[in-house]
């Protein structure tokens, strides 16, 4: 009787092994750029058997599917059109145990909460992801060049388009030498600072603001090959 119980009890451990339950993990809430793109996180410790497993992407608030993993392949055909060729699954990932989905060109509507539901061998388990933004910034410069006389004055004007406060802004002028980059201003906490710029552009050099115009004002231009120019030379090239 003894030796039957063992038996029935070395069946009952392997029929369930075949089933144990797995804990499906994601990420804390994430940052994204608009027009960039996101990877959201999802994925087991302990891979699972791949042979009918079934990955869903969706949304929270709409019901939305963002993308479908089923017999094997992902189905396009199944998503919500407004994620065709922007929702991208890592099928080379499955058998690691990783079922992350990567958002392309993405936009402010993209922000939400996202669920990942994972199936296999009757078991199920989910994790939510959350975008909490996606940031605009978008940085223009002149489309034209700029032509100063030797000792001349030089305003340099760069636009920002953002959503993000200006006190939260850094904004660094960089002079390109070839393959260095010489630090011309740095805008950092809602203030100049002048000891971080590069020694000859000391006390030649301002910046201001209006509205979302991030400019520079240049004193006392001189071309690059002249080594010395009140003091200092900029290079307008």
């Amino acid at each position: 009787m003894h030796f039957l119980h063992s038996i029935l009890m070395l069946i009952f451990v392997i029929s369930d092994a075949g089933t144990l339950e797995f804990i499906v993990r994601g990420s804390g809430p994430l940052v994204a750029p608009l027009g960039g793109s996101v990877v959201l996180p999802c994925y087991v410790e302990t891979p699972l058997v791949t042979e009918n497993l079934r990955v869903v992407w969706g949304r929270t608030d709409s019901e939305t599917l963002v993308h479908l993993y089923q017999d094997g392949e992902s189905r396009a055909e199944e998503q919500n059109k407004d994620y065709h060729d922007r929702a991208h699954f890592f099928t080379d990932q499955i058998e690691h145990g990783i079922f992350s989905l990567r958002l392309d060109n993405l936009t402010a509507e993209d922000k939400g909460i996202y669920r990942c539901k994972v199936y296999s061998q009757q078991v199920a388990d989910k994790t939510l992801v959350e975008i909490i933004d996606v940031e605009r910034l978008l940085v223009s410069g002149s489309s034209r060049s700029i032509s100063a006389y030797d000792g001349e004055d030089v305003t340099l004007n760069c636009s920002v388009d953002s959503h993000i406060k200006p006190e939260h802004i850094e904004v660094s002028w960089k002079k390109t030498d070839e393959d260095v980059e010489i630090l011309v201003l740095l805008y950092q906490n809602n203030k100049t600072l002048p000891d971080s710029s590069y020694e000859r552009y000391r006390d030649r050099v301002e910046f201001f603001t209006d509205v979302y115009m991030w400019s520079l004002h240049v004193s006392s231009v001189c071309w690059e090959t002249f080594s010395q120019c009140n003091g200092g030379c900029v290079e307008t090239g």
